[in-house]
């Protein structure tokens, strides 16, 4: 398979860290360059790759195939639409948008251009999520919890403008309610307690009956324990742990994102299914304001 050349938006410490290390190392795709909104870290990040940088986006776009996105989610929403329009396939960072009608305009310019379109649900991609979920899948599963802490608030790379205003679950809510969604049949209902900035606690109703639970903070202290995805049914239970998921998740991003691309679409995790992740999180929201 021809690499598929792709054009990355964003050049923060996740881009530099996952996003252009996986894209430039092959042999799946091809890093085409880098565009950011502050044109020296993208100068930078491209150098580091041996790639071009571009001052405007549309330049970009011109020299690849598909984009990938590594930016708040409330400007992937915007530059999202810019690159559907233009015909490219497209590589998502979750959350889908900052908001539901950001994720629903963005999803519609997706369908409506024709782009094939992934999502980086990270866990996904691991082979240790894989074998989880067929364990879980095969319990005939009828409730789950699962657990995120971080003190990631409090400091660091990631204590970014979007994550302190909107809390933990925009951010870490998207993994795990997708993991028990995909564990325990898709969720249709939400029931939210708690503080955004603080602990949030979800209660989830599951398509067939089943019943789980989510508890998220990125404000804890002290040392904590990874995240953790627990299944229960009736032939046993399956679990999964946070650190079970290691950097070979990030090859297996590249390399379903070019076959995404090849076939023209048809990944599960695409737009549509991060739209509605977003639903349910909106949901909650709703309930917690």
């Amino acid at each position: 398979m021809e690499p598929v050349s792709v054009g990355l938006v964003g050049a923060g410490p996740w881009a530099e860290m996952v996003h252009a290390p996986a894209l430039a190392a092959g042999p799946h795709t091809r890093l085409a360059g880098v565009w950011a909104r502050r044109p020296q870290a993208a100068d930078e990040l491209a150098g580091k790759h041996r790639v071009p940088s571009f001052e405007r986006l549309e330049e970009l776009f011109d020299l690849c195939e598909a984009v990938a996105f590594c930016v708040p989610p409330g400007v992937q929403a915007e530059l999202g639409v810019l690159a559907a329009k233009a015909g490219k396939a497209v590589l998502l960072e979750k959350p889908l948008a900052a908001d539901l009608d950001g994720a629903r305009r963005l999803a519609d310019a997706i369908g409506e251009a024709g782009v094939a379109s992934q999502m980086l649900f990270t866990f996904r991609y691991a082979p240790a999520t894989t074998a989880f979920l067929g364990r879980a899948r095969a319990l005939r599963p009828f409730g789950g919890r699962a657990a995120d802490t971080s003190g990631v608030l409090y400091g660091g790379p990631f204590a970014t403008p979007w994550r302190l205003e909107r809390g933990a679950l925009l951010d870490i809510g998207p993994h795990m309610i997708d993991l028990l969604d995909a564990a325990l049949g898709p969720v249709v209902s939400v029931r939210a307690h708690g503080d955004p900035l603080k602990w949030v606690g979800l209660l989830l109703e599951h398509e067939g009956g089943a019943v789980s639970e989510a508890s998220l903070t990125m404000a804890a202290g002290g040392d904590l324990p990874p995240a953790r995805v627990e299944v229960y049914g009736v032939e046993g239970n399956a679990s999964l742990l946070g650190s079970e998921v290691g950097d070979d998740a990030f090859p297996a991003v590249a390399r379903e994102f070019a076959r995404t691309v090849r076939s023209g679409g048809g990944h599960p995790l695409d737009a549509r299914h991060g739209l509605r992740i977003q639903e349910i999180i909106a949901d909650a929201e709703r309930q917690l304001a």
